[in-house]
């Protein structure tokens, strides 16, 4: 019973940290008999200090039986593309780098990271996507930028 309830419990808190990702759409690239297929998925992020800023955020999703039941370990590859989508609007002052999505690609120990970064001489901002793991991450890596009208300063601690 204990257990049940612990498995229930983990499973809606992780549901509920991927809550933030909106899934724009997916493709099929392995089928497997039992349970999802594999695919990639690719899911908007709004960056929450930069009104005006959505991530794309392309990875791979592993599926079948492990896939299912959320033990599976999905792969490092992943790509984003960081897009202007309204007036830029800055919630504060930003630093000068900072972590902005992650979310979970196995049950414990794997993450996706978007980290943005400010590059204050070309008035920019740069998001890196990479994976890390507790042990050893991947040198994985894709990087974007969004470029500031030059009238519109970037304000970093």
């Amino acid at each position: 019973m204990k257990t049940s309830l612990l498995a229930n419990g983990l499973l809606l808190a992780l549901a509920c940290a991927s809550a933030q990702a909106e899934t724009i759409g997916s493709v099929d690239t392995v089928f497997k008999l039992i349970g999802p297929d594999h695919k990639i998925v690719v899911e908007a992020y709004d960056d929450p200090k930069v009104g005006g800023v959505s991530c794309y955020l392309s990875r791979a999703k592993t599926g079948g039986i492990k896939g299912a039941v959320g033990l599976a370990e999905d792969k490092a590859d992943a790509a984003v593309a960081c897009r202007q989508v309204g007036p830029l609007q800055f919630k504060g002052k930003l630093p000068q780098q900072e972590e902005v999505f992650s979310e979970r690609a196995s049950l414990f120990f794997k993450h996706v990271r978007v980290v943005r970064m400010v590059d204050a001489k070309r008035n920019a901002l740069v998001y890196l996507v990479y994976s890390d793991r507790l042990v050893d991450g991947s040198p994985k890596n894709s990087v974007t930028a969004v470029a500031v009208p030059a009238d519109q300063p970037i304000p970093v601690r």
